[in-house]
């Protein structure tokens, strides 16, 4: 399959594993026909060969679930397109549960694959027999099946997938290392290899666990790093083509049958690193040693799940190193440090089944200049620097893998490679009894134990132990005053005389006010869907304050920063550390303040909306009255030196009325009022007018910005798909967010985020209604609706309006 390296190409592909393939066969099909991939030694030689080649569907939220079922249709024509075998069959897939809890984990997968138009049904213990009859059953609470899962030969299906995109006119360079990346103005220029240099426009990473090395050579960071994985092959009699795959994550292990025997793999607790200090050189189709003690686990496992394997032993042992991300969720699209460098790598075990719908997208993006949907959960700028270092990688590495098959507890927080980002104030919260959670490597106050209680999470799907103290917090909030630790927010300067200029061309609301002016605005993308949500501050003339949220934080200073033309008098710089930021809410904000500054934060003078300097103690501080929370109340931007002092005086004037309050309880409080969280209600495949935020949008502004087209031609359409806020009229269940909507009993929309409303006794969220005939109030109005709660069907109040304070009477107190 090789060919002779040619010196220009419009795309160079590096790694010819799964994801490379899929993607020169995507960009091909797309008819891009100088697409170059390249493969340091043969087609599927790195991680894919010795994949297990499960072909699933189910992921964590519907887009990860769509992109995932996307395989399916490719494989199954791939062999009759290419006439090479691939061993890709539909035989199904089962996932059984041992306990009550893990069930409750499946019910809710089910409702999340239903909501993406995946096929997927629970079912009992004897029902599971009859589908995997080699099974025992009797220690079972039930399974979920999938109809349309398959498995496949993941080398055959590679080389298949390279076979088609070179018919299609792609060229395959097998036998040739890659040394460099050549960049020229902040963009890639072209791909160094031992047989020359090939210039080119666009240079996409797909080397697998070679892919940190890959960006190295680019400038690039991607935070990934190999692990060893292992399965065993096991002579049984009674196995054949069509059994169906099988997981039990509860024993850590799946099935599925290969060449006539029964393929057993397993991932646990004990997984070792590999290679985060050079990958050997020539390193290819190769295995490492078996960690037999990891493996005799999983075999009596299996035992105990198939008790025929009792007196089996393992004919052939597999291991060999995958790649694994620090959050499980693989890497995909540009990076943020060098244009036109993209990534597809990381896949976490997933990648014959999550590569193809994977690359189907990345493709459309590089051709389009922007992705066809919202890949926030993949996005590599959702990383930072740190997450890329050997230690932070080689310790979460461990977890990363060992939670594959572990409760996917709602609110996880994760053990290892902690803490790496503190607050000034992390001591003095710690000692009030704050439970941190981590944001983009921030430690947070998610919550606050009550004297004698200790401060940790005690997972599970139904009311955590936090949920009383977080629902104090909230209450205090709505009726009091509660004090947040904010300083996780991603803060940004852009100044220059250009500075106005540029945020008036990138924000779509108007930000050309007087200085002591704060805009809440979208930033959009040419389609008109909000890459970034954000305030922005005026401070001078020339100098503007740029707020976001912290995982947000590299990605929206990568928006800013790439689109500030070389020569334009204007910078954007991170002061994200420089300043720590207290939220003082509720109704008693003004007075608490009050008792602590001599300005003048009456509403004529500190209105909503506005910034003042002031003194708070001895601390100079940027007061801007803005909520996330619907209340009353200010964020206080605190240089950090003066942090401690600050915080000290405001407990000091708080008194017994000041409560401390963390994110779950801002969680809640937001979901009430309403109020969007980018990345999970609001995307870049959603515009303000999706998304209820028009009044946020200044369409008659002098500087024409970004998106306006776009909205203005969909202001002219009937709007097909709205944001709504939700109530279930039973008070007892829970919202997580991915849960089916149904107008009139047909599917309609899903769940985004969901949260539990203590001012309101019952769980609110936020999702989207789509429907062709135009979602208007009386569209809403006219309906009946349920939202699936882990796979049960439950009433539930629907409207355009929050529920809380629909007006918006009490910010403006």
């Amino acid at each position: 399959m090789s060919a002779a390296v040619p010196r220009h190409a419009r795309v160079v592909i590096v790694g010819g594993g799964i994801a490379g393939c899929s993607l020169a066969y995507h960009l091909a099909e797309l008819g891009w026909r100088d697409v170059v991939l390249l493969e340091r030694h043969s087609i599927s030689s790195g991680t894919t060969w010795h994949a297990a080649g499960l072909v699933s569907q189910l992921r964590a939220t519907q887009t990860l679930t769509k992109l995932a079922a996307a395989a399916r249709p490719l494989y199954a024509r791939l062999e009759a397109e290419t006439g090479r075998p691939t061993g890709f069959r539909v035989t199904g897939g089962l996932t059984v549960a041992r306990t009550r809890e893990r069930m409750e984990e499946l019910k809710r997968g089910v409702s999340t694959a239903r909501a993406a138009g995946v096929q997927a049904e629970l079912i009992g213990p004897r029902e599971a027999r009859g589908l995997w009859p080699l099974m025992r059953t009797d220690d079972l609470v039930g399974a979920a099946y999938f109809p349309g899962d398959g498995v496949t030969h993941p080398g055959d299906t590679a080389v298949a997938l390279g076979e088609a995109a070179r018919r299609r006119g792609a060229i395959i360079c097998e036998g040739i290392t890659v040394t460099g990346i050549a960049a020229r103005r902040g963009a890639v220029a072209g791909v160094a290899t031992d047989r020359g240099t090939i210039v080119c426009e666009v240079a996409v990473n797909c080397a697998g666990m070679w892919a940190r090395e890959i960006g190295r050579l680019a400038g690039v960071n991607v935070p990934l790093c190999a692990a060893e994985h292992s399965y065993l092959l096991l002579p049984l009699a009674g196995v054949s083509a069509d059994l169906r795959a099988l997981r039990d994550p509860d024993g850590l292990i799946y099935f599925r049958e290969r060449d006539g025997r029964l393929l057993m793999g397993g991932f646990g607790p004990a997984s070792r690193p590999w290679g985060l200090d050079g990958i050997p050189h020539g390193f290819a189709f190769g295995r490492l040693d078996t960690d037999w003690e990891q493996c005799r686990l999983f075999l009596d496992n299996a035992r105990a799940r198939v008790p025929a394997l009792e007196a089996v032993e393992p004919s052939e042992t597999f291991t060999g190193p995958e790649s694994f991300t620090p959050d499980t969720r693989f890497i995909l699209g540009e990076a943020p440090e060098l244009r036109n460098f993209f990534v597809a790598a990381g896949f976490n075990s997933t990648g014959i089944a999550s590569a193809p719908g994977a690359t189907h997208a990345l493709a459309q993006w590089i051709a389009d200049g922007s992705p066809p949907l919202d890949l926030w959960d993949v996005d590599i700028r959702r990383f930072s620097r740190f997450q890329g270092t050997p230690r932070y990688l080689r310790e979460r590495t461990v977890e990363s893998l060992g939670v594959l098959y572990a409760m996917h507890w709602p609110f996880r927080q994760p053990d290892t490679a902690r803490p790496v980002r503190r607050s000034p104030l992390h001591e003095r919260l710690a000692a009030r009894g704050a439970c941190f959670g981590v944001a983009a490597g921030w430690e947070r106050p998610n919550w606050y134990a009550p004297d004698g209680v200790d401060p940790a999470y005690a997972y599970s799907f139904g009311r955590q132990n936090w949920f009383p103290y977080a629902a104090d917090e909230h209450r205090a909030v709505r009726n009091s005053v509660g004090l947040f630790d904010q300083s996780s927010f991603a803060k940004f300067l852009v100044q220059g005389s250009a500075a106005e200029a540029v945020l008036q061309r990138l924000c779509a609301n108007d930000v050309a006010g007087p200085a002591g002016r704060v805009v809440y605005t979208s930033m959009l993308n040419e389609r008109g869907g909000i890459e970034c949500d954000l305030t922005v501050t005026r401070l001078a003339d020339d100098r503007y304050l740029v707020v976001t949220g912290a995982a947000a934080g590299a990605h929206d200073h990568h928006w800013i920063a790439s689109h500030i033309s070389a020569g334009t008098p204007a910078v954007v710089t991170d002061v994200t550390s420089a300043f720590a930021v207290l939220g003082v809410m509720g109704p008693g904000a003004r007075a608490l303040l009050a008792r602590c500054t001599d300005a003048d934060l009456s509403d004529a003078a500190a209105p909503f909306g506005s910034c003042r300097e002031l003194t708070i103690g001895y601390a100079p501080v940027w007061a801007l009255r803005i909520t996330y929370v619907g209340e009353l109340g200010w964020e206080l931007y605190v240089p950090a030196e003066y942090a401690v002092g600050a915080y000290d005086t405001l407990l000091d004037r708080g008194g017994a009325a000041l409560r401390h309050a963390g994110y779950h309880a801002m969680d809640s409080l937001r979901c009430e009022k309403g109020y969007r969280a980018w990345g999970v209600d609001i995307t870049g495949r959603d515009t303000p007018l999706d998304a209820g935020l028009g009044f946020a949008v200044a369409f008659d502004k002098a500087t024409p910005f970004i998106g306006r087209d776009a909205l203005l031609a969909q202001r002219a359409r009937p709007r097909t798909r709205r944001i709504v806020s939700l109530t279930l009229d039973d008070p007892a269940p829970l919202l997580f967010g991915e849960e089916p909507i149904y107008r009139n009993g047909v599917l309609a929309g899903r769940v985004t985020s969901g949260a539990y409303g203590h001012t309101l006794g019952r769980s609110v969220g936020l999702g989207y209604v789509e429907s062709e005939e135009g979602v208007t109030g009386a569209f809403l109005a006219s309906g009946t609706y349920e939202v699936e709660v882990a796979t049960e069907r439950m009433p539930a109040t629907v409207g355009l309006r929050p529920p809380y304070d629909p007006a918006g009477v009490r910010v403006r107190a």
